[in-house]
């Protein structure tokens, strides 16, 4: 599929034509979150349940820590491709590689700590103690093929191949789920289905595009791909490539760290509320995949508006990202609003889980809207590589965020979580907003 040319004047057309096919691989996404909740859900004993949700939120929240890897790369690339720069394109591939290679290696050899740690935090039984390590010793060897995938899908994004993006995704998520529920239905390997499932995914998907790509370069930018450690290794490309990845870090694993936050609080109630709050946050991960479509589309952009100083271009995409990621806040609103207990009970048979998550629903009914606002700047900063002030913005928020969860918890109990998570996607979004006119700044 040919990349779109941009105009002046970004239009919602625009952006929508190159969200719809992250819609689709976003919404593969959660659905492996769901589908293996479900084969969780589905089986004699809630424990194995739990044992995913906080073995699995805990390892997502180590690799997303890590989403400068994505992030990162698509602002640069998108401003190499403004400046036409495509031998650049090429070295910001292999330096984010290098470093996904390094950082994965390190995970790995830190696998007893992890479990040391989730041991400590969580007071659960000797059995789901045992599942979760079960998961995390299989899991956690996929981190090479996982952070690769990263700074691939970084690069097509940056560079307007939403499509290409979006496959890598699909494919990765589909093979995923397949093979996951091949593990458990056919093979009774419960955890540890699941996590072969994914490792298994993650590899054959990385090596697949890491092919791909080499020729899609070749032929697309008439570059060949080859390691010149001089162009790689550049002091000063390093430097600004540290300071931004540092920054998204900062930010990501604070923000990753607030999810984990909400099973912990979920664990300090009962077992029973880090099962329903483990399905409740699936449809809230599936509202913010999709609308992160817009935020995707948009960050290759605007990261090409300001490689080409037009500060125009960047104003009409801003305006229409956020217009249309609101209205569809709204849409999957009314959607949660007539349907959320069909989607709950698809996700799990137990009785009394249900009954507890429908008491709940009404949270990830109204989070939607008020959430695109803060998902929405994501994109737009992270674009523009403006990525002191969501650090900045990031810290704030979370500081308020979890001081007030603490309080709120022992108020009105697990409504008090789902509070204390919307009021920091508002809090996301203001201090954002504040920040933006430092984005201007780079047209003057």
């Amino acid at each position: 599929m040919a990349a779109m040319r941009l105009t002046v004047n970004i239009t919602k057309w625009q952006i929508l034509r190159l969200s719809i096919p992250i819609f689709f691989s976003n919404l593969a996404i959660p659905l492996v979150g769901i589908v293996d909740t479900g084969l969780m859900g589905h089986l004699e004993s809630e424990k194995f349940l739990i044992a995913v949700s906080i073995s699995a939120t805990f390892l997502t929240m180590i690799f997303w820590s890590f989403g400068f890897l994505r992030m990162g790369t698509v602002g640069l690339i998108s401003q190499a491709l403004g400046k036409a720069d495509y031998r650049e394109l090429v070295y910001i591939i292999l330096r984010n590689i290098i470093i996904a290679t390094f950082i994965s290696l390190l995970i790995i050899i830190f696998k007893p700590l992890l479990i040391h740690v989730l041991r400590e935090i969580f007071q659960t039984s000797v059995q789901t103690k045992n599942l979760i390590d079960d998961y995390i010793s299989i899991r956690v060897l996929s981190a090479p093929a996982e952070l690769v995938i990263y700074v691939l899908v970084g690069f097509y994004l940056g560079i307007q191949r939403t499509f290409i993006s979006s496959l890598l995704i699909i494919i990765l998520s589909l093979s995923n789920i397949l093979f996951s529920i091949y593990f458990v239905k056919e093979l009774n390997l419960n955890v540890t289905g699941v996590a072969l499932g994914t490792f298994i995914a993650a590899y054959l998907t990385a090596i697949s595009f890491l092919i791909y790509t080499y020729y899609f370069i070749i032929k697309k930018f008439n570059v060949i791909p080859r390691f010149n450690s001089k162009s790689v290794f550049n002091h000063k490309k390093l430097f600004k490539l540290f300071n931004i990845n540092f920054n998204i870090f900062v930010r990501t694993i604070l923000l990753t760290f607030s999810f984990f936050w909400i099973t912990y609080l979920s664990s300090t109630l009962g077992e029973k509320y880090v099962a329903i709050n483990a399905i409740l946050i699936q449809l809230v991960i599936i509202s913010s995949f999709f609308l992160d479509a817009y935020a995707f589309s948009t960050e290759g952009i605007i990261g090409y508006s300001v490689g080409k100083r037009s500060e125009k271009m960047f104003l009409s995409c801003v305006k229409n990202s956020i217009i249309l990621s609101f209205t569809t806040g709204v849409a999957i609103s009314l959607v949660y609003l007539l349907s959320f207990k069909e989607i709950i009970n698809l996700i799990t048979d137990i009785e009394l889980l249900r009954y507890l998550s429908y008491k709940y629903a009404l949270w990830v009914i109204i989070i939607p809207p008020i959430a695109s606002f803060c998902y929405q700047l994501d994109g737009i900063f992270i674009g523009a590589t403006q990525t002191k002030e969501m650090r900045n913005s990031m810290i704030v928020s979370v500081v308020i965020y979890l001081t007030l969860s603490l309080f709120i918890i022992k108020e009105i109990h697990n409504y008090g979580i789902w509070f204390a998570l919307t009021l920091f996607m508002i809090l996301r979004a203001a201090t954002l907003h504040f920040y933006f006119p430092q984005i201007l700044k780079k047209f003057k």
